[in-house]
């Protein structure tokens, strides 16, 4: 049977609900995310300076990395990234895409349940609402701040800190935000990036996509960069000479740069000069030199593309000038915060600051002559710290000296609180022979409190509970136990924070031996070693923007119990005035020095004469 080519399809009206069934039966567009961002993406004002409809000519590096989305064989991608270059916005995008195109279940996890709440209020509600594609599918009365439900999936919202909800939620997609801020592995529970990545496991074609802000080359965003198959850089046309630069800080140019001083430094001449032919390049050339590039594989050590990973630095942000540029990094040149934050936030370099950097090689240039045991002779008195674990107890004495001088002479760990009491008890020898007893013991609080406070109450002439806390005005305060069923009720509490005592221990472990130094004793173990520097101080950025200098594991499973037993000990020498020993000393030897009749008067003579009638045995 042959059937005419000029056939008329005859076309019929229907009901608009039922176009509207007839609608879910389509099969999903063949479209890319970044094109599905132009057509159906609106930025609201609240989240961008350039609300209206998504122009991928905007931030066209995002396009290689929004479609890399659609590549199946990819199965993680890792974007690391400064700040305000976009990359929220395109994992926004990979969301509406989701939705729209391939409904599944999805996870989205924040660093915190805080954080999380914020962005669904203020970032993806905005866009589930003023997106037509997105609000007609979007069931609001019958979402909440953790759950957003749709008509065919449904998105959860989860915070790091919060790991039994990220192992309870199955999902075939994955994000992960600012994973670098990310709350480590504990006891009970793995890493929240290993947590989720499991959740996909039963779904095939699943991805993972992580993005964040580097903080240290032993951060997750790093390692996970670090882990990729191939590693892309954006590459753009230099306008002089046509070839493909990446664009790097040490191209970036102005009067002064180099100076010692920042006086005759001028952020407004700062451009950048091509790497190739020495062109200068402006900001008003950089959109059209965007526009042109390409992402251009730097490094590749598998024939597999399982996991790709993406760099990029704010010298490509349309957002932020060459100026701007300049004025930041000057403004860093004295303070170490601020240069800080401009390496991780800017450059998105890992941080590595030399002057506070710590390793267990430090610790072992720090060994002093004496043995395990001897307490030097400098010393004035003995401090002890605990950590309590669940399976034992960490603890360290340390002896003091005047100008913070400070050497561990011992440490280890218990089985109990008896065994510790039995330690604390002990005396320690000096290398003359006189005999010494630790003073003052904190003993953390923070986990088995019960136990604690009744141990600390009924060793209360030498031992303390103490508390952790973060950014005191001061180092320590002492406040009160006000647990009325325990033995320690009334009792003092020590709250210490932690933070600037490993502020004051980096920077004493970094002077040589000597006075004002934190030193160990000769023979010192490699374990105790690596946890005394288990830790590196990091800048973090809180939900308001504000940012933050704090202590950190350097690796996720580290140990750091022997750090927290030094910062005990520390704070206990503090309370009982390490910081003025040396003038207490001072007055002594003024005191020796001074002249037999310095003071005489003839009422003084006849006050001291039972002194020279020798009658008087000493």
């Amino acid at each position: 049977m042959t059937v005419e080519k000029n056939t008329e399809i005859k076309k019929y009206t229907v009901p608009a609900y039922i176009y509207e069934a007839l609608q879910t039966l389509l099969p999903p567009q063949n479209k890319t995310v970044s094109q599905w961002a132009e057509e159906n993406r609106i930025l609201d004002s609240r989240s961008s300076d350039n609300p209206g409809k998504w122009k991928n000519s905007l931030t066209p590096y995002l396009v290689g990395i929004m479609d890399a989305f659609n590549d199946y064989e990819i199965e993680e991608i890792v974007f690391c990234k400064p700040t305000q270059v976009g990359g929220t916005e395109a994992l926004q995008n990979m969301i509406g895409y989701i939705v729209t195109q391939d409904p599944s279940p999805t996870v989205i996890v924040y660093p915190s349940d805080t954080l999380a709440e914020s962005v669904v209020a203020n970032r993806i509600q905005p866009m589930l609402e003023d997106s037509p594609v997105l609000s007609k599918k979007y069931r609001e009365l019958n979402s909440s701040k953790s759950e957003l439900q749709f008509d065919d999936m449904y998105i959860s919202i989860v915070g790091a800190n919060s790991p039994s909800k990220l192992a309870s939620r199955p999902a075939k997609y994955v994000f992960f935000d600012e994973i670098d801020k990310y709350p480590g592995a504990t006891k009970k529970e793995a890493d929240p990036i290993s947590l989720g990545k499991e959740r996909t496991k039963t779904f095939r074609g699943s991805k993972i996509f992580m993005t964040s802000t580097p903080t240290t080359k032993t951060g997750q965003i790093w390692r996970n960069l670090e882990d990729c198959d191939t590693e892309y850089h954006y590459f753009i046309p230099c306008p002089h000479c046509r070839e493909m630069i990446e664009l790097k800080f040490s191209n970036l140019r102005w009067e002064g740069k180099d100076t010692a001083t920042d006086s005759n430094c001028r952020a407004s001449s700062a451009a950048y000069y091509c790497q190739e032919c020495g062109g200068k390049i402006t900001d008003k050339e950089k959109s059209k030199m965007l526009a042109l590039g390409k992402w251009q594989a730097v490094r590749s050590s598998s024939n597999f593309h399982r996991k790709v990973g993406f760099w990029l630095n704010t010298l490509y942000s349309p957002f932020t000038t060459f100026e701007s540029i300049a004025r930041e990094w000057m403004k860093g040149k004295d303070d170490i915060d601020i240069r800080h934050n401009f390496i991780n936030s800017w450059l998105a370099e890992p941080w590595e600051d030399t002057k506070r950097k710590t390793s267990s090689d430090t610790v072992f240039q720090r060994q002093a002559q004496t043995e395990e045991f001897t307490v030097p002779d400098w010393a004035a008195f003995l401090t002890g710290g605990v950590d309590v674990q669940e399976t034992c107890l960490y603890w360290t004495i340390r002896a003091w000296g005047k100008y913070w001088t400070s050497q561990n002479i011992a440490h280890g760990q218990a089985l109990s609180f008896s065994e510790v009491a039995k330690i604390m008890n002990l005396s320690y020898r000096k290398e003359d022979g006189t005999l010494c007893i630790v003073q003052l013991a904190l003993v953390d609080s923070g986990d088995q409190t019960d136990l604690v406070y009744n141990f600390t109450a009924e060793n209360s002439e030498w031992a303390m509970p103490c508390k952790g806390v973060d950014s005191m005005l001061s180092h320590f305060r002492i406040s009160t136990i006000n647990k009325v069923d325990s033995k320690a009720y009334g009792l003092r509490l020590v709250l210490v924070d932690t933070g600037k005592y490993k502020d004051i221990i980096s920077s004493r472990m970094q002077k040589e031996n000597g006075t004002g130094s934190w030193m160990v004793y000769s023979g010192c173990d490699s374990e105790y070693a690596e946890q005394v520097t288990s830790e590196q101080k990091v800048i973090e950025r809180n939900k308001n923007g504000r940012e933050k200098a704090t202590w950190v594991l350097k690796k996720t499973h580290g140990a750091n119990h022997y750090l927290d037993t030094e910062v005990y000990a520390m704070a206990a020498a503090d309370i009982l005035g390490v910081r003025s020993l040396h003038l207490e000393e001072d007055t002594e030897e003024q005191e020796e020095q001074q002249p037999e009749n310095a003071y005489n008067t003839k009422d003084d003579d006849d006050a001291n004469d039972w002194i020279k009638g020798g009658n008087i045995r000493i």
